[in-house]
């Protein structure tokens, strides 16, 4: 339940409410809005053309089809899992194959409860609204989606003290979709109103070289199965970056190249590029050679780690991290990171001798 008062209009959101904010990175660097665009005319719109994912796209499939049967509206879903994997391309084809319109915003954008009153007071029934990172929300704004998600109601007090009254408003039959890159971070309230939900794991290179291939026709650039291959083995598994390599690699055929993208023309832009055969970036290897070089093996705690490689801790922790430990070359201790034998080895350098 929420107030209403003179300094918030119920009716009426803020902008914030009603933009859709997302960091996107050439492995970790912001996207200009040229890119954006592009990257969004790459995002299949239905399920036969999404690629990958093949339990979660026939899941959604009898969940419509079910939910279209009995012409209700969709449970709401939850997608969690790291970035780039395509939360938000399925909450887009969602929506298409439920015939719907999408409604798109953030958590962070949401900083009242008006801004969310205006959202849900604004739905058409049937509608889906996307809130990406929905576990960023404002605490006193979640407990207002409670009795929306649930009775499709808002509970309202206006007016203060004793002439305060409350009014229960109705708002259209909607399915929300929510999109989390920390799945830990959402309360337990907020979780068990989902009554679908789906965590998406990284891509297998067979199903990124597909993405690729597809991402390639669209943007009218010729490439052969190999070159897709190796796109896609050094995309870290996450279809945002085999999207964005693809970019990269197609600026350097063009320049270079003639146009058309072979393996040996592939192998040099990704190299040009700075991206290794593991996928790594610059900032992966400054990482390693720190650890490694630097420190040659021992461990090294988090606000140390990110002072010598010159970054913040938290993106350290969020952004690099994660893919280094899943290859291998990192471990987290009690005491701090250490580079692995794999690490040194991956750099050329011989691990030290262990006592």
């Amino acid at each position: 339940m929420w107030e209403a008062d003179e300094n918030e209009d119920l009716w009426a959101g803020s902008a914030a409410a009603r933009s859709h904010h997302g960091a996107n990175r050439f492995v970790t660097g912001d996207l200009t809005s040229d890119d954006l665009d592009v990257e969004r005319g790459l995002r299949p719109q239905r399920l036969d053309d999404y690629c990958g994912q093949e339990h979660i796209k026939q899941s959604l499939r009898i969940l419509i089809q079910a939910a279209q049967t009995r012409n209700e509206s969709l449970d709401h879903v939850i997608f969690s899992g790291p970035p780039g994997l395509g939360k938000t391309t399925l909450a887009t084809v969602l929506a298409n194959e439920l015939g719907a319109q999408i409604k798109t915003t953030s958590g962070p954008a949401i900083a009242r409860t008006g801004d969310l009153a205006a959202i849900l007071t604004n739905l058409q029934p049937g509608d889906v609204l996307f809130i990406d990172e929905i576990h960023r929300l404002n605490r006193t704004v979640e407990e207002i989606l409670y009795p929306a998600m649930e009775d499709f109601s808002l509970d309202i007090v206006i007016g203060k003290g004793p002439a305060a009254r409350s009014i229960r408003l109705d708002v259209p039959r909607f399915t929300l979709v929510g999109a989390t890159t920390r799945s830990g971070m959402l309360t337990g309230p907020l979780r068990d109103r989902f009554g679908i939900s789906f965590r998406l794991d990284y891509y297998s290179v067979d199903d990124l070289a597909e993405i690729v291939s597809r991402s390639s026709a669209i943007l009218g650039v010729k490439i052969d199965r190999a070159s897709a291959v190796e796109i896609a083995s050094r995309s870290r598994g996450t279809p945002r970056l085999a999207n964005r390599l693809l970019k990269r690699v197609r600026d350097y055929a063009q320049v270079r190249g003639g146009g058309a993208i072979n393996l040996m023309i592939a192998q040099e832009a990704l190299t040009f590029f700075e991206i290794d055969e593991l996928g790594l970036d610059w900032m992966d290897k400054r990482i390693l050679e720190t650890l490694c070089r630097t420190f040659r093996g021992r461990a090294v705690g988090l606000t140390t780690l990110a002072s010598a490689v010159g970054e913040d801790p938290s993106t350290l922790e969020d952004v690099y991290e994660p893919y280094l430990l899943q290859c291998g070359l990192i471990v987290r201790t009690p005491q701090g990171r250490m580079g692995t034998v794999a690490a040194f080895e991956h750099l050329g350098m011989e691990p030290p001798a262990t006592s």
